[in-house]
Order: C-alpha cells, then structure tokens, then sequence
C-alpha cells in the first residue's frame, strides 16, 4: 500500500500546490512531512538521499549575490543607460528592455531578474507616458526565453544539471544557447509587430526622459564594485568550471561569501538573510521529499516503463513526447514539480538500453523553461509581472496574456522540435 499512499500524498499535494490557496513552500513541507509520517521514507533517506542540498545551496548562493548587488543601484543604472542611449525611442526600448530582461534571466534567476527590471520599466513608460502593457509583457517572454540558454537561469535547469555530472554551464550555453537566440529574435520581432499601434511616444516626453542622470540611481559606489566584481568572478568561474575542476555549488557559495566578507562592514549578515526567498528554498526542500516518496515506492520506474512502451524505446518519438508534454504541462501546472518528477524517470531509461539521454535533458529543459509563457500561471515571474502591474495601474486579465503568450509558446516548441530533430536525432532514423 506504499504506493497508493506515495501516489495519493503527491497528488493532493499537487493540487493545492496549483490552486496557489495556500503557500506552495507550506504544502510541499507538508507533503514530505505526511511522506515521513506515513512510512515511506524515513527521515535519513529523506536529508541523505532526496533532498537536493547542491541545488539549495546553489540558488541561496546566487540570491545572496544578486540581493547585494541590487542594492547598490547597478541594474536600475544599467537600463536608464540603456534607454538613454536610443533616446527614449518606443521599439529601441522595447529591445532593449527585453534583451536587458532575457540576459539577467540567463545569468541570475527568471524571478530576481523580473523584480529588478518590472519598477524600471515602470518608471520609463511613466515618464514618456505610454502603456507599458507591451514592455511588461515582453519582459515576461524574454525572461522564460532568457532562462532557458543556462544552467542558472531556471531552476528546470539548474535541477538537470545538479542531476547530470556532465551537464556543465558550459554544456546549456553551447547546446541551449543556440535555439534561444534563434527564439527570442523570432517572438520578439512578432511582439514588436503585435503592439507597433501603441509604441508611439510625445517629443517632449523623450526630451523629459534625456534629462535624467542614470547616476542619480546609484546609491553606494563602493558596494557597486565590490558586488559586480565578484559577480562577474562568479560568473566567469561557472564558465571555466570544468578547468577548475571545482564543483558549481562551491563556486556560487564561494562568491557569495566573499561578498559577504567584503561587505559585512556596511551590510550586516542578518540584514542579507532577511531578503533571500526563504519561501523557495524550502518549498524545494518540501518538493523533494514528495518526490522522493515517489522514488521509493518504484511509481518513477513504472512511469519509465509506460514511455518506454509507448514509444517502443525509440529515442526520436521519446525526445519529442517529452518535449511537448513538458511543454504544455508546464503551461499549467508550475514546471518546477514536474521536472523534479521526470529527472529520475529519464534516468531509468538507461536500464532499458537507451545510452544517449543528452537529446532527452535538453527537450526537458526546453519544454519545461519555454513552457512557462504559455499561460499567465506558467511560471513565477509571470504572476510577480502581473501582481507588480496591478499595483502600477497597468493590469492585464489572464486572457490578455494568454493571446500572447499561447502561440509564443507554440511557435517555441516548433523551432524547438526542428532544432533537437536536425541536431540530436536524424542520425537516429
């Protein structure tokens, strides 16, 4: 009767995890704890065996990063710069909000990304006293785009890579990299076409907008040098990882607490950990568990065993299942659940002959990441857009994202299926 209790734990859990009634850190905790209580996992496997400490110290790294460089006023700089340098012209903007907002995803985090860049694009759309509809809703898509081409750019990513030695920064750069950029220039040239009748600015508002001093944003100029130092030194360790020889955890938990040090002086520690996203990292911790109650009572061999049936073990019709599947899913249901349930399946598919999973991780991380603009509820970052925006007077409805963000998906799965096919599998037929 494991099973059934495994099975009956995760799916009530999931419910409400999608519902969003109540705090999903709250129920995925919930849920591993009723795992513990009924049996099928013992406290010792859960700490030693499912729970992945790599992946929660790794996103504490990375938000201890950012949340200090934030502070400093450096990405609020970085975009009026930005909008400065193209004169306040409406489709310049447009790009480079969105190029802006695709880049920070790829090398911070979809959600620290949205927060710092959504209160800059408010701010400039005030100013020249146009919608910001279209820039909020091309941060969203740049952003899911954006944290598909790195390890650290979704946590999708980040949990295939944990669970994949050889998948390394370098490994989602040079395999993901390529199809992202190919992405974002095709979804952002028909968002740009979508919303052309609105991005029309006032003469006067542009000349408001060059008076603004981008200086005037930065608020501490030693914590600025300090922070993007060791951030750049962090991000330039992950990319020579594999020369290091040094495992990704260490590098982002080494960077953080050298900031940590450098700044304790006029940032207090305590201060620091009063603004990491404690809510995610345990509701990662909650996550696991749930998962794990899944491993033990062999539910994820079976669900290997079903795949493998219905596509008759053939690595093609496999990659694209998962793609697509993962894709409309996580249209719906938050991905992160879902790929912390299909690592191990797709782990087991090397017991039944399949050696190559590599087409198989990345249609996963596709799929997963790229998923998230399907629907307004597809992804963090979306609803934290939304909520912001409400705030700011410039609300959309469900169904206003979805007229968007439906056929950008659509189209991403297709270029995304043409791209794995022509250069993972047509060897395979």
């Amino acid at each position: 009767m494991d099973w059934v209790l495994a099975l009956v734990i995760f799916i009530i859990s999931y419910v409400f995890i999608i519902s969003e009634k109540i705090n999903r850190a709250l129920i995925a905790c919930l849920g591993g704890v009723f795992m513990l209580f009924a049996g099928v996992i013992d406290l010792n496997s859960a700490f030693l065996e499912h729970i992945d400490w790599h992946t929660i110290v790794l996103l504490l790294s990375m938000m201890i990063l950012v949340s200090i460089t934030s502070q400093s006023g450096f990405f609020e700089f970085l975009a009026v710069s930005l909008a400065k340098f193209i004169h306040g012209r409406p489709v310049p903007l447009l790009i480079v909000i969105s190029t802006l907002t695709a880049i920070g995803s790829a090398f911070l985090n979809n959600v620290t990304t949205v927060l710092l860049i959504v209160p800059i694009v408010l701010t400039l759309t005030k100013m020249l006293n146009i919608t910001a509809i279209p820039y909020l809703m091309a941060a969203i898509i740049a952003s899911n785009i954006g944290g598909t081409a790195t390890l650290i750019g979704d946590p999708p990513n980040l949990m295939i890579g944990q669970a994949v030695d050889h998948l390394t920064f370098n490994a989602f750069l040079v395999n993901l990299g390529p199809i992202v950029i190919v992405i974002y220039i095709v979804i952002m040239a028909g968002i740009t076409f979508l919303y052309r009748n609105q991005l029309v600015v006032a003469r006067k508002n542009q000349e408001m907008l060059m008076a603004v001093s981008p200086r005037s944003y930065l608020r501490d100029r030693p914590l600025l040098f300090k922070s993007v130092t060791v951030l750049v030194l962090t991000t330039a360790g992950f990319i020579i990882q594999p020369l290091l020889n040094v495992d990704i955890t260490s590098i982002a938990m080494g960077g953080a607490l050298l900031l940590m040090l450098l700044t304790h002086e006029d940032k207090q520690t305590e201060e620091i950990f009063q603004t990491i996203e404690w809510v995610t990292l345990f509701f990662f911790v909650g996550l696991f568990m749930l998962v794990g109650g899944l491993k033990e009572t062999g539910i994820i061999d079976e669900v290997a065993k079903s795949i493998i049936y219905y596509t008759e073990g053939d690595l093609p019709k496999t990659a694209m299942l998962i793609l697509w599947a993962s894709g409309i899913l996580s249209g719906f249901v938050d991905n992160i659940p879902f790929v912390a349930a299909m690592i191990p399946v797709i782990l087991e598919f090397q017991e039944y002959g399949m050696n190559n999973l590599d087409p198989l991780w990345w249609a996963l991380a596709l799929g997963a990441c790229l998923g998230g603009n399907g629907t307004l509820i597809g992804a963090s970052s979306n609803l934290i857009v939304a909520g912001l925006a409400v705030k700011a007077k410039q609300p959309f409805t469900y169904m206003d994202f979805l007229k968007v963000g439906a056929p950008t998906a659509i189209i991403s799965f297709v270029l995304s299926s043409l791209y794995i096919y022509f250069r993972y599998l047509v060897y395979f037929q």
